[in-house]
């Protein structure tokens, strides 16, 4: 295989990110791009040399690509990944895998029962973010074991803002029937795969989800939770786009001292004992563990979503390397949005593994009973770089 047949689906803002580096790619060959709005994918298969196609569907069935890029509203991620499975078609999907985590388990069924069919069959998520240099390295340090028994992780992030006229302009978007959620399936996904990535899943949820606080919408656009991990571990969450400036703080606590992201810098708080053996043993009553502060050398890396292409296609073409994101990730982090809005519905703890068919069923009728009348705004201006920023 000399050059990979690729398809895109989906030109909107994401979309066209993705042509982007397609098109610097020599060993991939764009052979189509889908999209419903027939007037974009005229025009981006006529800058392409690609074939434009409306309908899925018929692009799989004439074209046959070896791959497809999936950059569509979430709702759409199952369908179109099922139906190339179908055909023996590599798949990078866009974040979030799902909006919910059943649709999340028919997309992996349906991966898994055609790789008996087609054993080579490859499936990718684009958690682009699993590049980003500082997080490497705290999971480096995390599984160095370097800070011992973790005892508390609090993350706020709410560097993800959003504007109304954001909002307004897709129809679809921060709706229950067009995008299925707020923050949490749209600017937050790469937030929660990276939590589950450095601290694995929590046991226990308890959330609360503000439902258009400070935007014009019916879906959350404030999210506050608390974890509770096995072996006592326990994790804060707050994520927002209403906050500018924003903040992006992680604050990792462990036996054998703190580690801290925070304005691109990386800081650890190292112990000369550990705290959880000093508070039994020490007769101080108002003693405190002694401690040095380092700053961590963050190396230079390579990032960005034509990275995880690189690996995905490279895995397809020369059967090495590993992907940045395998499929089956993507239901993590799903898990964790569902069960954050099923904490926040029923005012509740919710245990993990979360009951996915309360969550899709709640989902249902926030659609069937929505009177929320969407503001469209043709005239919006998009810069997708600020949207990447962390």
């Amino acid at each position: 295989m000399e050059r990979l047949n690729v398809a895109l689906v989906g030109l909107g803002n994401i979309g066209k990110t993705h042509l982007m580096y397609l098109r610097d790619m020599p060993y991939v060959h764009l052979a189509a791009v889908c999209d419903i709005d027939r007037k974009k994918a005229e025009y981006f298969a006529k800058e392409t040399g690609a074939a434009a196609y409306f309908d899925v569907n018929e692009m799989f069935n004439e074209i046959k690509p070896d791959a497809v890029i999936i950059g569509v509203p979430h709702y759409d991620h199952p369908s179109i990944a099922i139906e190339a499975f179908a055909r023996g078609i590599h798949v990078l999907c866009e974040k979030p895998i799902s909006v919910h985590v059943n649709d999340a388990k028919r997309m992996l069924q349906a991966y898994e029962e055609a790789k008996r069919t087609y054993p080579n069959l490859e499936f990718g998520l684009m958690f682009q973010e699993r590049l980003y240099p500082h997080y490497r390295k705290i999971k480096d340090i995390l599984q160095g074991g370097e800070l011992g028994k973790l005892v508390r992780v609090t993350w706020i992030n709410t560097t993800m803002f959003r504007s109304q006229a954001y909002y307004n302009s897709g129809g679809w978007r921060a709706t229950w029937a067009g995008e299925g959620g707020g923050i949490l399936v749209n600017q937050c996904p790469h937030t929660l795969d990276m939590y589950q990535w450095l601290f694995g899943l929590p046991e226990k949820i308890s959330a609360h989800a503000h439902i258009g606080k400070y935007h014009d919408i019916e879906v959350e656009d404030e999210v506050t939770a608390y974890f509770e991990h096995p072996e006592g571990m326990i994790g804060h969450l707050v994520v927002s786009t209403a906050e500018s400036p924003g903040t992006n703080r992680l604050e990792i606590v462990g036996d054998n001292g703190k580690l801290v992201y925070e304005d691109d810098k990386l800081v650890m708080c190292r112990n000369r004992q550990p705290m959880l053996t000093f508070l039994k043993e020490t007769d101080l009553s108002f003693g405190r563990v002694e401690n040095w502060y380092t700053e961590i050398p963050i190396p230079s890396t390579k990032t960005g979503h034509h990275v995880v292409a690189e690996a995905f296609f490279r895995r397809i073409m020369q059967g090495s390397g590993e992907l940045i994101a395998y499929g089956y990730e993507g239901l993590n982090s799903v898990t964790i949005a569902n069960g954050i809005m099923l904490s926040s519905f029923n005012k509740t703890i919710v245990n993990v593994p979360i009951d996915a068919d309360a969550y899709e069923t709640k989902l249902n009728e926030l659609i069937a009973s929505s009177k929320f009348v969407k503001t469209v705004q043709t005239e919006v201006k998009i810069d997708m770089e600020n949207s990447f920023g962390r």
